[in-house]
């Protein structure tokens, strides 16, 4: 039996960037990965990263092989493809990378840190001994040999499935389960093309209820005249349509795509909501994907899933130089990600319940008569307060009275989204008193989808 300071289950981004904190601390780290080490990194996702998240993390820029393409912001279009919002701000400045080599590039600043890789190992338990997490078992998928890992914390980094946070008991007060209405099934191509399509530096997002109900079909160029090419659908209780047959009967339809070549594709999940309220337990942590800590309108995770690695990483090092790795004591994670981008989050689960809302008559409506701007977008996106200039607006909406309707869903999920940033500048400090803030918590979602989308 192996001992350690931390167990992270899950070597893609938020799982190395939380060995490579922990590591370099000193503290001994060994990171649980079920596929082979020159695999790591081979995820099926949009490729795209923020530079302000490197910046924030004092990471360097992207230069060699797992660089593709510098993108300068976003162009969303309208369903009707009429209107075109440029979205050009260094909050939406960053890269499209080359996904497995910048996963190798991640692992190898972990694994130069100390921390121990431990590949073809799949997880099977968690191990919880009075009250609290104290190791896993583990499946070596080359010898079926199991083991039995006991450290003082186990990160889970395993995405979507969350397999840690599933086997955790009700009283560590971990949501188990994620509703799939809060979830998008996605599929994405990667492309070549018979020529470099005209753009190459902005991502592109196409908002279309009938292609992409509840999400949106994206292109992101890849250089050398390869194109990620994509499309989310929500899960919805009433149904949602195959993602794969939707991209073929929507994008590809482009004139872009004729005679393309695929090049490699495949689907995979998206938890498309506010954070998980709460994400520690008495020896365990909650990360990246596992903690649903994805933007809840377009879908990125990268970047938050590098804070959180760097976030839960710095935590544990406090906790365990201080004494025992108790919820108490690795309660500041949660706080710190609620505080500087979780808060976000919870205002985009909003916004995307206003998306939800709108038919493509009403999106092609607002974006052709500027009921949005470029601004609004820009500040939705971030999850920051904006305004609409509602005299001007009213002006307009004159000129087409049917759709006042939708005027007034916009304004009322600009206040309902001011009233969750509000509440999430509540969140407590230690958790007493979380349960009463979850509870408020969601009760202003359950109202939010109550007024703007049931």
């Amino acid at each position: 039996m192996e001992k350690f300071d931390a167990i992270v289950v899950g070597a893609g981004t938020a799982g190395c960037l939380a060995a490579k904190t922990i590591a370099e601390s000193g503290l001994k780290v060994c990171l649980v990965e079920k596929c082979s080490r020159d695999k790591v990194g081979e995820k099926i996702c949009g490729d795209a990263l923020g530079e302000h998240h490197l910046n924030f993390l004092g990471l360097e820029k992207p230069t060699g092989g797992e660089l593709e393409a510098k993108i300068d912001g976003m162009k969303i279009y309208s369903p009707d493809e009429n209107t075109v919002f440029t979205v050009a701000d260094n909050d939406f400045k960053g890269y499209i990378l080359n996904r497995p080599v910048f996963g190798q590039w991640l692992l190898k600043k972990a694994t130069d840190k100390g921390a121990q890789l431990q590949d073809n190992t799949n997880f099977r338990s968690v191990i919880i001994e009075k009250s609290a997490v104290v190791g896993i078992t583990a499946k070596n998928m080359k010898t079926g040999a199991i083991s039995e890992l006991r450290s003082k914390v186990v990160i889970d980094a395993t995405g979507y499935f969350g397999m840690v946070r599933k086997q955790l008991p009700n009283e560590f007060g971990i949501d188990q389960e994620i509703d799939n209405e809060d979830v998008e099934a996605c599929y994405r191509e990667i492309r070549q093309l018979k020529q470099e399509s005209e753009n190459t530096k902005y991502c592109e997002i196409y908002l279309n209820q009938k292609a992409s109900p509840g999400g949106y079909t994206w292109i992101f160029p890849k250089g050398g005249a390869r194109v990620n090419v994509g499309i989310g659908a929500l899960m919805r209780k009433t149904g949602y349509p195959n993602p794969k047959k939707q991209l073929y009967d929507t994008a590809f339809k482009k004139t872009m795509f004729k005679d393309s070549t695929v090049l490699t594709g495949g689907a995979w999940f998206d938890p498309v909501r506010r954070p998980l309220d709460n994400m520690v337990g008495n020896g365990v942590v909650i990360i990246g994907d596992a903690a649903s800590l994805v933007n809840p309108i377009h879908g990125g995770g990268i970047g938050p899933s590098m804070l959180s690695g760097y976030f839960a990483g710095k935590q544990i090092i406090q906790a365990l130089n201080k004494g025992e790795p108790t919820k108490e004591a690795l309660w500041g994670y949660n706080k710190t990600y609620i505080d500087t981008y979780g808060k976000k989050q919870g205002a985009l689960d909003i916004f995307k319940l206003f998306l939800l809302s709108c038919s493509d008559d009403d999106l092609n409506y607002g974006m052709n008569q500027k009921l949005m701007t470029e601004d609004d977008v820009l500040k939705a996106g971030m999850g920051d307060d904006f305004k609409l200039n509602i005299s001007e607006t009213a002006k307009r909406v004159f000129k087409g009275i049917r759709r006042i309707g939708f005027l007034n869903q916009l304004r009322l999920t600009v206040s309902m989204m001011k009233e969750l940033r509000a509440h999430y500048t509540t969140y407590p400090s230690t958790p007493d008193g979380f349960e009463v803030w979850r509870e408020q918590t969601i009760n202003i979602i359950a109202q939010a989808r109550k007024k703007l989308v049931d």
